[in-house]
This record gives C-alpha cells, sequence and structure tokens, in this order.
C-alpha cells in the first residue's frame, strides 16, 4: 500500500469541504441540501464513484467551482469521495444538512485552509485515510487571544 499527500487545488482560498457518501445519487441529493441550506449560494461538487464505470460526478450552481471540484475529486480519486467548494456561504451553516443526506457516511474537512489529503492506494482503489489542515499548532492563547476569539464570534453574530 502507498500513501501519498494530495494537495488540494485552492488558489482562492475557498471554504471546501471533504467527505465520504455511498450512492450514485448523493451529487442530486447534495446539490438539493446545499441550495435549500444557504439561499444564493454558489458551489461546486463532485462526487467520485466506487463501481461501475468509476466517473466523477458533477453538479453546482457555478461553473467554475463545478470544475474546481471535478480536478480535486479525480486527483484525489478515491471512492465515494465528494468535495464541495463554496463561495457566499460558510460551511457552519451546511454542515448539518450534508450530514442530513441519507448517504454521507462521515466528512473529514471544512476549511479554507491549506488543505492536504493523505490517499492510500491499493491494487483495488485508493481512499482517504485523513487529512492535513492548515499549520501547526504554535502555542496556546492568551487571556488577550480569548478576547479576540469571543468579540470576533460576537461580530460575526454566532455568539450574544
Amino acid at each position: 500500500m502507498d500513501v501519498r499527500e494530495v494537495e488540494v487545488e485552492n488558489p482562492e482560498h475557498l471554504n471546501v469541504i471533504v467527505g465520504q457518501t455511498h450512492f450514485i445519487k448523493t451529487a442530486e441529493d447534495l446539490h438539493e441540501a446545499l441550495v435549500n441550506a444557504v439561499p444564493g449560494i454558489q458551489f461546486g461538487l463532485a462526487f467520485c464513484e466506487a463501481s461501475g464505470p468509476c466517473l466523477v460526478r458533477a453538479e453546482g450552481t457555478d461553473p467554475a467551482l463545478k470544475d474546481l471540484a471535478v480536478r480535486n475529486a479525480l486527483n484525489i480519486g478515491a471512492g465515494h469521495t465528494f468535495v464541495v467548494f463554496v463561495r457566499n456561504a460558510y460551511p457552519i451553516n451546511l454542515l448539518r444538512a450534508i450530514r442530513e443526506v441519507p448517504e454521507v457516511v462521515g466528512l473529514f474537512a471544512a476549511t479554507s485552509n491549506p488543505l492536504t489529503v493523505l490517499v492510500a492506494e491499493t491494487p483495488r482503489g485508493r481512499g482517504i485515510v485523513g487529512v492535513i489542515d492548515g499549520d501547526r499548532a504554535k502555542g496556546v492563547e492568551t487571556e488577550a487571544d480569548v478576547r479576540e476569539r469571543r468579540g470576533l464570534l460576537r461580530k460575526f453574530g454566532y455568539k450574544l
């Protein structure tokens, strides 16, 4: 078995969500979940089939984001993996809707940080074994950092 590092192409530092699912209707079901979660959302999603023709299936509201999702899904190449790139929305507003799609098995990442997907490859195929999301921790927050974090959450309206 080989383990490869696959860097997610994300030149605009968009939010990207990577997950695993189990059925061909995922592409359409995720599309419906995303447009119902955030009106006016711009996104592209791609899903890697794990049997039959093993095609990358794509949906979305933005052709450029759809192409970006397809390139990354094809590069990862792991069966039943999906990749979603989002503009005009944040993962915090989408993850519940994605998790509620019946065929979604789990999520690996939801981030705008640099993202590396660790892919294991065997003679039968590929699978995601984990992700590296952003940079390594550099220390522990100070009281000033706590105040800044709490202020930011309130500024964005996530806390009262």
